[in-house]
C-alpha cells in the first residue's frame, strides 16, 4: 500500500553518503505527500555539496519508485554554498562539507603552536561546534599525544579513512598513520601530495570548523592549503620575544599575500604563573603583540600564560582546557575560541577576502626558472627541480 508510513519506511534504506545511517534516522525527511500513486518527498540536508544531493535524490527515487508509484517529486533542501571567502583558486574546495577552515600557523618552531591548536579545538567543541583538527605538520605530527591517542589507528572505510575521535573532536595526523618515531624525509611535491590527500580522502564530518594545525614556517605546506579549500581565517602563534615576533611578521606577511583573513594573534607564553602563589611574571615579555596586530590590522585574540599544567596535559594526552578547566590558562583559551568564532562569523557575513588566484612571488635578484614557473602556474612549487 502506497502511504506515507510504507515510503517512510523505504526510505530508511537510503543511507547518507559517507555515513552507517539512513535520512530517516538523521532526521532529513521532512515532508512526504500521497496522492493517489503520486508521491512528493522533502529531504533537508545540511551539506551544500551537488553530488551529494545528487546520490540523494537517485537513491530517494529508487527506493519510492520500488513501491509502483507513478510520479515522484523529490526536493532536496540545503543550504547555500559558502561565498568564496579568501584565497583559494577560483571555487576551489576539495572538502566542501566543512562549513570553515581556520589555518593556525607561526613563523617558527617551538612557541606552542600544536598546544595552542588542540586547546582551542576542544575549547571550540566545548561550546557547542563541530570540530576537526588536521594535524598538517607533517615533520613534526604532535596532535596524536596531545589527544592521547598515540598508537591508535584509523578505521579504513573503502578507499577512505574515518578520523579518530578524541575528546569530542575529530583528528587526523600523520601520526596515526605511519609508525611511531619514523621520519619523513620528503621534498615539497610530496607534502603538498599528502596535504591534499589529508583533505579530500579523511571521511570528515559535516563540520562547523577544521582546525588545520601547519608546518612552521611560509613554505609549500602551506600554499597547497591555501589552493585546496577556501580557508575561512588565519591565526598566529608567537611568544613575546623579539626573535620570534620578527618571523611572526613574516608569517603574518603570508595570510596576506594568500588572501586569508587573519582572526588575531595568539602571544603564547605569555607570562608565567607560579602554582605555589599564583603570582604571574613576565620571564618572557607580554604585551609585544599588540603593536604588530595593530600593523596588520588585527587583533591580539588571547594571551595564554605558562602553567605546569600546560605541559603535563600536554604530554598526558589530557589538554588542559579540558581537564583543569578551572585554571587561568584554560579560561583564557575559551575566551580565545569565543573570539575567534566571532572572527570566523564577520568573514561570512563580509564575504571574506578576494578570490585571486595564488601566485607565487620571486624574490628579488633571483630568476625563476623555466621548470619552476611551470609549476607554478598549476599551483605547485618548484620542489627541488635541480637549478641552482
Amino acid at each position: 500500500m502506497l502511504d506515507k508510513n510504507s515510503i517512510l519506511e523505504a526510505l530508511k534504506s537510503v543511507k547518507y553518503p559517507g555515513f552507517e545511517k539512513d535520512i530517516v534516522t538523521f532526521g532529513f525527511v521532512k515532508e512526504i505527500e500521497v496522492s493517489d500513486e503520486n508521491v512528493f518527498v522533502e529531504v533537508e540536508i545540511l551539506s551544500a555539496s551537488e553530488e551529494i544531493a545528487s546520490e540523494l535524490k537517485t537513491n530517494v527515487n529508487s527506493a519510492i519508485h520500488a513501491l509502483d508509484a507513478k510520479r515522484i517529486d523529490i526536493s532536496i533542501k540545503q543550504p547555500k554554498a559558502p561565498s568564496q571567502k579568501s584565497n583559494s583558486q577560483s571555487g576551489k574546495n576539495i572538502t566542501p562539507h566543512v562549513k570553515n577552515f581556520v589555518m593556525v600557523s607561526s613563523g617558527k618552531g617551538g612557541v606552542g603552536k600544536t598546544t595552542t591548536t588542540v586547546n582551542l579545538a576542544i575549547a571550540l567543541a566545548s561550546q557547542g561546534k563541530k570540530v576537526g583538527l588536521l594535524d598538517a605538520d607533517i615533520y613534526g605530527p604532535n596532535v596524536p599525544r596531545m589527544l592521547g591517542v598515540v598508537g591508535k589507528s584509523p578505521e579504513i572505510v573503502g578507499q577512505k579513512v574515518k578520523p579518530i575521535l578524541a575528546h569530542g573532536v575529530e583528528m587526523m595526523s600523520m601520526g596515526s598513520l605511519m609508525e611511531e618515531g619514523q621520519s619523513l624525509i620528503w621534498r615539497g611535491s610530496m607534502i603538498m601530495k599528502a596535504i591534499e590527500q589529508l583533505l579530500r580522502d579523511i571521511l570528515w564530518s559535516e563540520l562547523d570548523v577544521l582546525f588545520i594545525d601547519m608546518p612552521p614556517g611560509t613554505g609549500d605546506a602551506q600554499l597547497t592549503l591555501a589552493q585546496s579549500v577556501p580557508v575561512t581565517t588565519g591565526i598566529c602563534v608567537t611568544t613575546p620575544q623579539q626573535v620570534a615576533l620578527d618571523d611572526t611578521q613574516r608569517s603574518l606577511d603570508m595570510f596576506k599575500k594568500l588572501h586569508i583573513p587573519i582572526a588575531g594573534i595568539m602571544e603564547n607564553m605569555s607570562g608565567f604563573i607560579c602554582p605555589d602563589t599564583g603570582k604571574e611574571y613576565d620571564i618572557f615579555g607580554k604585551g609585544t603583540t599588540a603593536p604588530l596586530a595593530e600593523k596588520f590590522e588585527t587583533q591580539v585574540i588571547g594571551e595564554i600564560p605558562i602553567e605546569p599544567a600546560v605541559r603535563e596535559g600536554g604530554d598526558e594526552g589530557k589538554p588542559v582546557v579540558l581537564f583543569r578547566p578551572e585554571s587561568e590558562t584554560a579560561k583564557r583559551y575559551q575566551e580565545s575560541a569565543r573570539k575567534l568564532w566571532e572572527e570566523i562569523e564577520k568573514v561570512n557575513e563580509e564575504g571574506g577576502a578576494s578570490n585571486e588566484a595564488i601566485q607565487p612571488t620571486t624574490p628579488p635578484g633571483v630568476s625563476a626558472c623555466s621548470t619552476g614557473a611551470s609549476e607554478a602556474s598549476n599551483g605547485s612549487t618548484s620542489g627541488g627541480c635541480g637549478c641552482k
